[in-house]
């Protein structure tokens, strides 16, 4: 409410209404100034307030649109006039104008967090070489720029030197800062902390994280929903209808039944005024622009007010298992030794064998060895066979070590294999891990077993989704074991896996024939097929990644699979908020028309009727900015 008081138009109007109460509240008890006095002034306001009101009405009728609400405001106004009711045509003007400052208020306040990101966001930056400060649309990719404590980020790129903590809040929603080091990505619009940083530019400034939402947060609102669309549908047949059934109003009467004209006359005003779809028409971009502020500022960017309200509608969601139910980072699991060697000696082996490598199961490995800070062994003579193993001699231990999988261990050693060894692989197996051998001398020393870390809030995600009847299904290409190790652990009962992108976007297709609207969860790359063919497309970790944000039609900026629950529930909120005001309106105008028609109206209550309606629809869809 402060904000809206600063509102210099909105001051006027309030300062406006509060002159004309007395005047009529005199009116009625016939009471009257000398007309000299009333007019000029009635005529100042209205002139003031409606001038764009009237122009808007008059242009639609010369194009004969009587659709247009400005039009029969026109009409109820004039009429007004005619009448020597002034006091009413200037609390038509003042309360219609009030109305449409609140749904003004409404849309700014939905963007101002976007708006007041773009004024703090600078419009320079300090480049190395350069010894200056360019505009950033003047600074290439590949330069350097220099970024002190406290300054707001400006362009998306690399720390190259350096390292501080950074407030990532606009972007990702995440209210705890993160640290940051050198090869690090940062994002522009986000706010340094206390270090000195030197970043190596990756986007120009038209293409960085920031422009991307702004842009795509302003184009949402273009994407209407299908309340938007029967409500424009409805309106363009219910208006011209009103406005007929206005004139007969006032012909069946006066010429056929020889009532007086203006006594009728004002209940056909009076249905004008009251049927005015101000009330339907506004309701829905203002709970939309809200809801979709509410998204923007908890780090999850919604692509259209359909997508919002159709994400309140879902009945099913398809997760893919790698990078979004899991981390898709290799960890070591578990580390199993044999033929009484030492666990500590085992992965210092394995740790100099993969120090060769790149491979991500190699890293894990190497990983592992740092978390416990065991120094790896050395070696020589190495050997690697794609896909299978790797070989070497142990500086320390003086023998020839093998580790890979277990074909490639037999192969190479030529033993019988324990049947306790291949048991524990198969077990590891049907957990979904990758079971690495490792042996020295021809001898079996242990088993390391890889896994792809499931995410700590995967397991939160399917209890909100079961509990909102929301029913998870994984959608993978891994293979199937894995899959299903991954589904019981986290309660999940339907699985597809082995399945290709072209395969991921079919099983969505037989998905939505059985429940209708139906999601997709995926890291935005290879689920693009997928993501495009379901009722809503949502992807993980969308920032820096332009496919994750064309892909999809709502980005979870920040990784967080718990924003999936509260996009639904802020989707069912949305759309049950729109259904209530849309219904309330119908049935409220439905019975101010009755009213009117049976002559039982008057247009002071039709005034105080429409806009109060109107100001309470704006006031209800405003609540979801604040939603939790």
């Amino acid at each position: 409410m402060k904000e809206l008081l600063k509102n210099k138009k909105f001051i006027w109007l309030l300062a406006s209404l509060i002159i004309i109460i007395p005047f009529l509240v005199l009116s009625y008890f016939d009471k009257h100034l000398y007309l000299w006095i009333e007019l000029p002034l009635f005529l100042i306001i209205i002139g003031a307030a409606g001038w764009k009101i009237f122009y808007s009405g008059l242009k639609s009728l010369i194009r004969l649109r009587f659709s247009n609400i400005n039009l029969l405001m026109t009409i109820a106004v004039a009429g007004s006039f005619y009448l020597r009711q002034f006091e009413e045509a200037v609390i038509i003007v003042i309360l219609f104008s009030i109305s449409e400052s609140l749904e003004d208020f409404g849309i700014e306040r939905s963007q101002n967090s976007l708006k007041s990101l773009i004024e703090k966001s600078p419009k320079s930056a300090a480049v190395k070489d350069r010894n200056e400060n360019i505009p950033i649309d003047n600074i290439d990719v590949g330069e350097v720029i220099i970024i002190k404590p406290g300054d707001i980020i400006p362009m998306d790129g690399v720390v190259v030197l350096g390292n501080s903590i950074v407030d990532e809040s606009t972007i990702t929603g995440e209210p705890i800062p993160k640290s940051i080091f050198a090869g690090n990505p940062v994002y522009a619009g986000t706010q340094n902390g206390n270090g000195y940083l030197e970043i190596k530019v990756t986007k120009k400034a038209k293409d960085n994280t920031l422009s991307k939402i702004i842009e795509l947060t302003y184009k949402a609102t273009e994407k209407k929903t299908s309340s938007q669309k029967f409500i424009e549908k409805f309106a363009k047949y219910y208006s011209p209808s009103v406005l007929g059934i206005a004139v007969l109003l006032v012909i069946i009467p006066f010429f056929v039944l020889k009532q007086p004209f203006d006594y009728w006359f004002t209940q056909a005003l009076t249905l004008l005024i009251i049927s005015c779809p101000c009330a339907l028409v506004i309701s829905t971009p203002v709970t939309i622009f809200s809801a979709i502020g509410n998204a923007t500022r908890n780090g999850i960017l919604v692509k259209g007010g359909k997508y919002l309200e159709d994400m309140g509608r879902i009945k099913a969601i398809a997760l893919d298992k790698t990078k979004t139910l899991t981390k898709g980072e290799p960890v070591v699991s578990d580390i199993v030794t044999y033929n009484g060697y030492d666990r500590k000696d085992v992965l210092a082996c394995a740790a100099g064998l993969e120090s060769f490598s790149e491979h991500p199961i190699a890293i894990s490995i190497l990983n592992k060895a740092k978390e416990e800070g065991i120094d790896m062994h050395r070696f020589s003579d190495f050997k690697s066979v794609t896909g299978k193993g790797v070989a070497g001699t142990c500086a320390i231990c003086n023998h020839k070590d093998y580790l890979g999988n277990l074909s490639f261990i037999k192969e190479q050693l030529k033993i019988n294999i324990d049947k306790e060894i291949i048991d524990k692989v198969n077990e590891f197996e049907v957990q979904g891990k990758t079971a690495i051998v490792m042996s020295e001398n021809n001898v079996i020393t242990g088993i390391i077993a890889i896994t792809d870390e499931i995410r700590k809030e995967s397991a939160g995600l399917i209890n909100s989704l079961e509990n909102l009847d929301v029913t998870p299904i994984i959608l993978t290409g891994d293979n199937k074991d894995s899959a299903e190790y991954i589904a019981s652990n986290l309660g999940i009962k339907k699985v597809k896996a082995g399945l290709l992108p072209e395969d991921k976007a079919g099983e969505i297709e037989r998905l939505r024939k059985e429940y209708g609207y139906v999601a997709m969860l995926g890291d935005g790359v290879n689920d693009a097929p997928a993501l495009a063919t379901a009722s809503v497309g949502i992807s993980m970790g969308a920032v820096g990644s332009d496919v994750a944000i064309e892909n999809s039609d709502i980005a979870l900026m920040n990784d967080n699979l718990l924003n999936i629950p509260y996009t639904i529930r802020l989707g069912k909120k949305s759309y049950n908020v729109i259904k209530f005001n849309i219904y309330s309106a119908i049935i409220i105008k439905f019975v101010f028309m009755v009213l009117a028609l049976a002559g039982l109206s008057n247009l002071s209550l039709a005034i105080v009727a429409d806009v109060g309606l109107t100001i309470f629809v704006v006031i209800n869809g405003l609540r979801l900015f604040r939603f939790k």
